[in-house]
């Protein structure tokens, strides 16, 4: 009770010194009144719908109905508006800006196509602001069409505009500023895309030299920007071969020139094809340079286990003139959703077997005759699955909903100096989009 009353005192004189002592109960929880500029900028948003209906981009990281950017570098964001009307250009961005304090519409940018698909805001000729790249979906066609809106003069001014299936921005060459990545199709119907880079010189769009991917525009699934081994900036763009292989693109800027630095010319095809598993490229070790993932054989996997696991993944990076750098090797179990770092001078010897959801581990001896047991990996799902977690030598590697994964080491792990520690922290789980992630 005296802690109550001190407390109530304490209130008191608060509100006494901040001359807020005849503040009512309803006053001290009204909510926050709107801004007049918000209702400025909320009326002006009004008037200019007339006819019109709200149309947010539909993919890519930016998909609001209204979205910021400082587009003319004042350092005071405009507000961009997508809605579509009628008429030969439906689809229009309306541009607001504080003037004498007050949001009025400034601009509106008009366009052909009947939706928004991608938004992005990026500097690409290093002056004041923001240019806009807007992707649209024009009529039937199948390919869309990108432009690149710059905003230095104060006023909307079309840069370039060219038909896409897919596009992505990136810095390449590493100055700062962003280049235009551009997939199209080839030259038939079911000819491999073609991409080109577009960046900003001297007042215009520059555009390189066709290069060639792998597979058709339509096969694209994922499109990733990292660094290559040695930290050159590309683009790696991920494609279906066959309803079970991927196929990586890489696209960097080699010399100056902007090529495929992961194309093959025996083959003609990228040289990274992975079959039977859908594994995309992932910055595996999280040191900033793409992983590409390589499929090993487990010798030996056919005469232990009848599963169909046959493969442990290699994973490198590649460098600009097309070599491969090793990284890690793992051992992937898509179906149960977790994965396990493997020693890579052991790699090649390796062997797991399942038996439901129970995975043996085992390495060979250097001639390949006899498979020594190492470690054994369990999922537990029943009710006494905490205390059987830490039974018969086993210990937890990771709790999830519903399952416990625990291990066994054998003694030659233990006395290896391997510790339960090091174990748990080589245990993972999958991240969904690594499998399924698409563009």
């Amino acid at each position: 009770m005296k802690r109550i009353i001190a407390l109530l005192v304490l209130l008191a004189t608060v509100l006494a010194l901040s001359g807020c002592v005849t503040m009512t109960v309803d006053q001290m929880y009204a909510l926050p009144k709107r801004s007049t500029k918000y209702n400025d900028l909320q009326t002006a948003i009004d008037n200019a719908m007339g006819g019109l209906e709200y149309a947010a981009p539909t993919s890519g990281e930016n998909q609001q109905t209204v979205q910021m950017a400082d587009l003319n570098g004042d350092g005071e964001d405009e507000y961009l508006l997508f809605a579509r009307g009628s008429g030969e250009k439906p689809l229009q961005i309306l541009i607001f800006g504080l003037t004498d304090e007050s949001y009025v519409l400034l601009d509106t940018i008009e366009s052909l196509g009947s939706a928004f698909q991608l938004v992005e805001y990026v500097n690409m000729d290093d002056k004041p602001g923001v240019e806009l790249i807007i992707g649209r979906s024009v009529g039937d066609q199948v390919m869309g069409a990108v432009s690149v809106y710059t905003f230095s003069s104060g006023q909307p001014e079309q840069l370039m505009s060219v038909s896409y299936q897919e596009f992505v921005t990136a810095d390449l060459d590493g100055n700062g500023l962003a280049e235009l990545m551009v997939i199209s199709d080839g030259a038939s119907e079911n000819a491999n895309a073609v991409a080109f880079l577009y960046s900003y010189h001297s007042g215009t769009m520059v555009r390189s030299a066709e290069v060639n991917l792998s597979a058709p525009a339509a096969n694209v699934k994922r499109i990733m920007v990292s660094g290559l081994s040695g930290g050159v900036s590309a683009v790696y763009v991920a494609s279906a071969l066959a309803e079970s292989a991927i196929i990586t693109d890489v696209f960097a800027l080699k010399d100056g020139q902007f090529t495929n630095v992961s194309f093959s010319n025996e083959s003609g095809t990228s040289v990274q094809t992975l079959r039977n598993y859908y594994v995309y490229a992932d910055d595996i070790d999280d040191d900033g340079e793409l992983e590409l993932p390589s499929l090993i054989t487990m010798t030996g996997a056919h005469q232990r286990s009848g599963d169909g696991m046959q493969y442990l993944i290699r994973w490198y990076t590649m460098t600009i003139d097309g070599g491969e750098v090793d990284k890690m090797h793992t051992f992937h179990n898509y179906d149960a959703g977790w994965y396990i770092m493997l020693d890579s001078a052991l790699a090649y010897r390796t062997l797991v077997t399942q038996d439901g959801s129970t995975y043996t581990f085992y390495i060979w001896d250097e001639a390949f005759t006899n498979p020594q047991k190492v470690l054994t990996v369990y999922a537990l799902t029943g009710s006494d699955r905490e205390a059987a977690a830490l039974t018969d030598g086993r210990f937890v590697l990771h709790r999830g909903d519903g399952v416990i994964y625990c291990a066994k080491m054998e003694d030659i792990v233990a006395q290896s100096g391997i510790t339960q520690e090091d174990l748990a922290d080589h245990f993972r789980l999958i991240q969904l989009e690594w499998k399924t992630g698409e563009t």
